[in-house]
């Protein structure tokens, strides 16, 4: 009889969850382990499941014995206990690796990667799929772990995946039938050590894709484009700037696909419901996906006209005594609000930091965009002192710190804005520390808003 293997899931929010049930339904032991020993409501989602907690114990006490170590997105391969785990012979995965390994063989993989835009340009992908009649889960860093339906999914079904860096970097035979790569901009430095291992990690994605496969990445960033020489697959560009012989462009304010010496316009981009140039470069991401991997134009252009964008991201709240509040808690770089501040078309305050999580960003880039739109800047968490000094740096006089929470910064602001003016949640940094996620940050702000 063979012996019973027993897996160690580390770090156990919604991913090391649905790892550890998707683990003992398919007959491991299991052991799940966090630095917290008390995670309200954790043993409920696990339900009636059987399993050792090691929550708030060394990982290093529970390494002897195992056969799998499953790696929350947030523990990072570099741990000295995962380096441990691997001289003892025990293998080493993140979610979407365990996810991925009880997906039906027969399934479709479309993944999407970038520092931003990733999270809307997943969901519009989804949906295109989903009007085109295929039965698709969105999954991923977009909020739902791909272990929580691994076991549901059929051949013929589409996966289409937000892949963040994150979760990447603990991969081993993940592969993706199609993968699109926005752009990549300074993140996670803090996690990674330096700019060229977090393109590293970005650039996994590719290397588990066949001939039969599809990259799309933008032609307009060179670290993207570079890419090119890390996969197998298809390569087909995607560009803003230039019209391409071959991929999807623009010409003028239209769309336009170019493949195997045929042309066909898709859209104009003042059609797209979703604000924002950015947008359009998220839209010509999805659009390409879908096109390499057979959808028609119907459903496509259907998708894009109506498809409202996503929580959190540019998210218009209500207008209060002439003001508009915009929830954009998922800007948590500076190029993500940058973006943000070049979709807004009002006076804007712009609400920064809100976390207690320090990436070691550099905010002087986006202070440098304003250009005229940023009427004031509230800050408050553990950013506050880079912000103050790329202020300094670039001249911007209008900052003021909050040392309360979101609800004092919104009454901060309300006091500062006039009517016709924005104000816009768009911090730059992670949420942690202070929330759960920058879903919750999100929620919170909403909620607040909604009670002025």
């Amino acid at each position: 009889m063979e012996r019973q293997k027993t897996a160690l899931v580390v770090g156990m929010a919604r991913s090391g969850t649905a790892s550890a049930k998707l683990l003992y339904r398919n007959g491991y032991k299991v052991i799940i382990n966090d630095t917290k020993r008390d995670i309200p409501g954790l043993f409920e989602a696990l339900g009636d499941m059987e399993f050792t907690s090691a929550l708030g114990a060394p990982v290093e006490a529970f390494i002897d014995g195992i056969d799998l170590m499953v790696l929350s997105p947030v523990v990072p391969m570099a741990r000295q206990f995962v380096q441990t785990a691997l001289n003892n012979g025990v293998e080493v995965i993140g979610e979407i690796e365990l996810g991925y390994r009880y997906c039906d063989r027969g399934s479709v993989f479309v993944c999407i990667g970038g520092t931003n835009g990733k999270t809307t340009t997943t969901a519009l992908t989804g949906e295109i799929f989903k009007r085109a009649g295929k039965n698709t889960y969105v999954l991923g860093n977009i909020g739902i772990p791909i272990c929580e339906h691994a076991m549901d999914v059929k051949a013929g079904d589409y996966l289409v995946v937000e892949t963040a860096s994150l979760q990447l970097e603990s991969i081993a035979d993940f592969r993706a039938n199609a993968a699109g790569l926005l752009n990549i901009t300074e993140d996670h430095i803090n996690r990674f050590g330096s700019m060229e291992a977090y393109i590293e990690a970005k650039a996994r994605m590719f290397e588990n894709q066949r001939p039969e496969d599809y990259a799309v990445l933008n032609y307009d960033d060179p670290i993207v484009r570079d890419m090119a020489r890390r996969t197998k697959a298809k390569v087909v560009y995607l560009s803003t700037e230039r019209i391409l012989d071959e991929g999807i462009c623009l010409r003028g304010s239209r769309m336009v696909w170019r493949m195997d010496g045929r042309e066909q316009e898709i859209i104009d981009v003042g059609e797209l419901k979703i604000p924002g140039e950015h947008n359009v470069q998220n839209a010509l991401c999805a659009s390409a996906l879908a096109l390499c991997m057979g959808v028609e134009l119907p459903p496509l252009r259907e998708a894009l006209a109506e498809f409202p964008g996503v929580e959190h991201r540019i998210e218009f709240v209500r207008e209060k005594n002439g003001v508009y509040y915009i929830n954009d808690s998922k800007g948590t770089n500076p190029d993500s609000t940058i973006k943000a501040v070049r979709a807004m078309s009002r006076p804007t305050i712009l609400l920064l930091g809100v976390g207690e999580y320090d990436k070691y960003s550099d905010f002087e880039p986006l202070f440098r965009e304003f250009d005229g739109k940023v009427k004031a800047v509230i800050v408050s968490g553990i950013t506050v002192p880079e912000v103050l000094d790329a202020a300094r740096k670039t001249g911007y006089p209008n900052v003021s710190v909050c040392d309360g929470g979101l609800k004092e910064m919104v009454q901060m602001a309300r006091k500062l804005a006039s009517p016709g003016d924005a104000v816009l949640l768009s911090p730059a940094a992670a949420s942690w520390g202070m929330f759960d996620d920058f879903e919750h940050r999100g929620r919170v702000f909403k909620e607040i808003v909604r009670k002025l």
